[in-house]
């Protein structure tokens, strides 16, 4: 049965005019995207065999177009198109941090960073600047290094959150390997990282490692 033969109601589109974005699963997003299925598949069946054999969502988005353009169902176009949603959904998140949106959400923090240094040849490490509401006042890449790692200096990080008046700041680096497992020596980092802060009153709220999946938030593992 295709898509116009199912119930109203069912159908994503209708579902997404009557109850918004979403209330749809991640399948029927990415039929929307897609527009219509493969031989023997609909738009929604071809979306869920994706995320099947590619999944979760995120993972699939993030696959760099050569790679997509491989996948049944995924050709040139649609692979633009895909990276075209993804792009204008971080362009969003980033427009709300640097109107100064409060980070409510710690996952979109660690998002911000992925978008910022996923993928770079070399380790690059940044820091958001935060006030006392969290809202972001700043955004700076502070150290670079090589492919195996950037020497980082806590006394240079309080230098720079001192002169941005901030309160409380998060920091990330990514992992060229595309590893995002905190080594022990991102651990020392942390430690010592919240030690200077600390001596200023400034909070160091997370420490995220980005790699080729979801970055990893050491707060969320109770290094910070």
């Amino acid at each position: 049965m295709r898509i116009h033969e199912w119930p109203s109601a069912e159908r994503p589109r209708e579902k997404l005019l009557a109850h918004g974005a979403g209330s749809l699963s991640d399948a029927e997003l990415l039929a929307l995207i897609l527009g219509s299925g493969v031989r023997g598949f609909d738009a929604v069946g071809t979306a869920r065999q994706l995320l099947t054999e590619h999944g979760p969502l995120r993972d699939l988005l993030e696959q760099p177009p050569a790679k997509l353009m491989r996948m049944r169902g995924i050709g040139s176009a649609r692979a633009c198109t895909l990276k075209s949603a993804l792009e204008l959904a971080a362009r969003c998140l980033r427009a709300d941090l640097e109107r100064g949106a409060a980070l409510t959400d710690p996952d979109s923090a660690g998002r911000y960073f992925a978008q910022h240094l996923r993928g770079r040849p070399q380790e690059v490490f940044a820091v958001l600047y935060l006030n006392s509401r969290h809202n972001v006042i700043g955004f700076e890449e502070l150290f670079h290094g090589t492919i195996n790692g950037a020497e980082v200096h806590p006394r240079e990080v309080a230098r720079r959150a001192l002169q941005r008046n901030a309160a409380a700041v998060i920091v990330g680096h990514n992992h060229p390997s595309g590893n995002a497992e905190p080594s022990q020596d991102d651990r020392n980092v942390t430690i010592r990282l919240k030690q200077a802060l600390a001596l200023i009153d400034i909070r160091l709220l997370d420490h995220f490692v980005v790699g080729d999946g979801p970055p990893v938030s050491m707060a969320a593992r109770g290094w910070v």
